[in-house]
């Protein structure tokens, strides 16, 4: 199953949670050969922000996020995961499950794993 996700990662703080989630996220799509791009939202503000394009174009959302994230009605008709950092980074395989779970879903599912 050949998937394209995009993700946002965005942390409390917005510094090292949120790049490690970012790091992990795209290590994780590349084993299961999977196109992903991430946005991250942190002490930096929005780094490499997804288009309308990409989020369009996107099978699945992926919202890896401890905080209120900005614009997130971009994503209300996306089939989407989400989930804290935290839970990401401890179990990660979880969250994969999850993705392969919803991509068979119609759009506007969601997905939110505590």
């Amino acid at each position: 199953m050949s998937l394209k996700l995009v993700g946002v990662t965005a942390c409390i703080s917005g510094v090292a949670h949120t790049y490690m989630a970012a790091e992990r996220l795209e290590k994780l799509c590349l084993q299961e050969k999977w196109q992903v791009k991430v946005e991250t939202q942190g002490a930096l503000g929005v780094e490499n922000a997804l288009s309308e394009s990409d989020i369009a174009q996107a099978d699945i959302v992926l919202l890896i996020t401890e905080i209120q994230l900005e614009n997130s009605d971009r994503f209300t008709h996306s089939r989407c995961v989400q989930t804290g950092i935290h839970t990401f980074l401890r179990t990660p395989d979880k969250v994969m499950a999850a993705v392969k779970k919803i991509a068979s879903s119609p759009q506007g599912t969601r997905i939110v794993l505590a």
